[in-house]
């Protein structure tokens, strides 16, 4: 079995103290900024698909996709969509997303584009939309053209660059819990020169990668796909990317599902606290269904599994462990290495493996873990730029951070809820530190009033979007329909409950809306 699901589906919002939690997918193109205008021939069969909200938009808005074969080789279609850098001067400069195609199986059923997003932020969604059979079951790819784009700054439309590849190892392996003021200080350090590595290395829009642009940019994609309303699929991050679409356009939107549900209207913090808590019950699951099994490596009881994975992580930190290829698992990758099985409960037996070895001085399989969390190449380099463009998203909509100094006095808070992992969640709150842009526009009020029904779906110990998230946006959304999934790992749907997915689908394909709280 190989962990194609969690390339598809992992997604987490916060950024922190050298750690994020972010969706990975792979693949990348070129990609480079331009003052070009874009076509102004529409292809629309529906003239109102290409009405702009904007007169200085037209030309955006009446812009025809020039699709053609990939470069994978493969029946999938790309192409390339041409969006202004900043929406306050749409004569400036301008920029291509990134596109791709996956045509409906059965073209006589073909309903219309599903246009989706993985999350992250970060995570290119042209490798989702090519996951294709890895994401959406047959009935979803039978009847709809599933359409992936690469969210400004991300993936190949004119990705966001931090550091270099072996900078960006270090950054990524730090010790999420600094031990004294010289680490703290070396963490802060590192969060400075990894934002100016942001705006050196980046073009102007490293300033207009945030939630509302990108926004607007489905709103082109859109227009350009000839169709009146969006059809939309956003899982984790890419439920809050739909919810502020909804929220600026609620007239144009069409049949939404919003699956492992983040609150956009909660502060940087109280996202930061749900999450501790979210991957503390996954983590407890996990320990429990370990210990169940029996002969458990972490223990005999669920407290004393917790008590070994904490003790760990503290370990790692004061001497790291080798691995295969010659370097250190370090505290960040220990950290990456445990939550990235949780994501999907079917691989947490990759854990307790790569615990059991790590156990043994061998630090291999975690950071195998970690490398696949961060789209890193075993040569070093990486798949895309997901683990540095989740920073600049993030706070560009929140710049917020936490002195380091006032760390210590939120763990407490943080450790309640979080006994094993509190620590960590509390020190990312740092992790905006020394970010010194700021978004020209401010993210909408999320209540998308007039707009047709849209799916909500949370899962009752999803580790990355707790499920009072989903019951928030859910309420918050004026036509919000919540669909609760009971169960483990990271989103609801195609994840072997076949009650959501056959919600899901009905409402994708016959329109048929769930009943508000239907649980599965």
């Amino acid at each position: 079995m190989v962990l194609i699901a969690i390339l598809a589906v992992l997604a987490v919002v916060v950024a922190g103290v050298g750690f994020a939690v972010l969706g990975l997918t792979g693949g990348s193109q070129d990609s480079s900024s331009s003052t070009s205008r874009p076509s102004l021939a529409p292809t629309s069969a529906d003239p109102d698909a290409t009405e702009a909200p904007d007169a200085d938009l037209a030309p955006f808005y009446s812009q025809s996709l020039d699709w053609g074969s990939c470069d994978d080789g493969s029946s999938n279609e790309c192409a390339e969509l041409t969006v202004p850098v900043d929406y306050e001067d749409p004569g400036g400069a301008t920029f291509q997303l990134a596109l791709l195609k996956v045509p409906a199986a059965e073209p006589s059923e073909r309903i219309g584009s599903l246009v989706v997003n993985p999350g992250g932020p970060g995570a290119p969604g042209t490798s989702y939309a090519a996951a294709r059979g890895n994401v959406f079951r047959q009935p979803i790819l039978d009847h709809f053209d599933l359409v992936g784009f690469d969210p400004r700054g991300t993936g190949a439309s004119d990705p966001v660059d931090c550091l270099s590849d072996s900078l960006l190892d270090a950054f990524l392996s730090q010790n999420p819990v600094p031990d004294d003021q010289a680490e703290i200080r070396s963490s802060v350090g590192s969060l400075e020169d990894f934002f100016e590595g942001c705006i050196e290395n980046s073009d102007d829009l490293v300033s207009h990668v945030s939630t509302a642009e990108a926004a607007r940019d489905m709103d082109v994609l859109r227009a350009a796909l000839g169709e009146s309303t969006l059809t939309y699929f956003g899982a984790s991050y890419g439920t809050k990317l739909g919810a502020t679409y909804a929220s600026l356009f609620p007239k144009r939107v069409g049949r939404f599902v919003l699956d492992g549900a983040v609150d956009p209207e909660l502060t940087s913090e109280q996202l930061t606290l749900g999450q501790a808590e979210g991957f503390d019950r996954a983590l407890t699951a996990y320990v429990t269904d370990c210990v169940d099994s029996g002969d458990c490596v972490l223990g005999d009881t669920v407290d004393a599994g917790l008590a070994r994975i904490k003790s760990f992580l503290a370990e790692v930190d004061q001497k790291p462990l080798p691995t295969s290829d010659g370097r250190e698992l370090e505290g960040g990758n220990a950290f990456y290495g445990l939550i990235t099985p949780l994501y999907v409960r079917d691989y947490w037996p990759y854990l307790t493996t790569a615990l059991s070895q790590a156990f043994g001085g061998d630090g291999s399989a975690l950071m195998k873990l970690a490398d696949l969390y961060a789209s890193r190449n075993d040569d070093g380099t990486y798949s895309d730029n997901s683990a540095e463009a989740i920073y600049a998203i993030n706070c560009l909509d929140d710049p917020s951070s936490v002195a380091p100094s006032k760390i210590p006095a939120k763990i407490p808070e943080f450790e309640k809820v979080s006994p094993t992992l509190g620590d960590v969640f509390a020190w990312s709150l740092i992790g905006c530190r020394g970010f010194t842009l700021r978004a020209e526009e401010k993210p909408p009020t999320i209540e998308a009033k007039g707009a047709a029904p849209i799916l909500v779906v949370g899962t009752t110990r999803d580790p990355a979007t707790p499920y009072e998230w989903a019951q928030a946006l859910a309420q918050e959304l004026d036509s919000g329909v919540l669909l609760t999934r009971d169960g483990d790992g990271h989103t609801g749907y195609n994840s072997g409950n076949q009650c959501i997915d056959q919600a899901v689908e009905g409402y994708l394909i016959d329109d048929e809306v769930p009943a508000d709280g239907t649980s599965c």
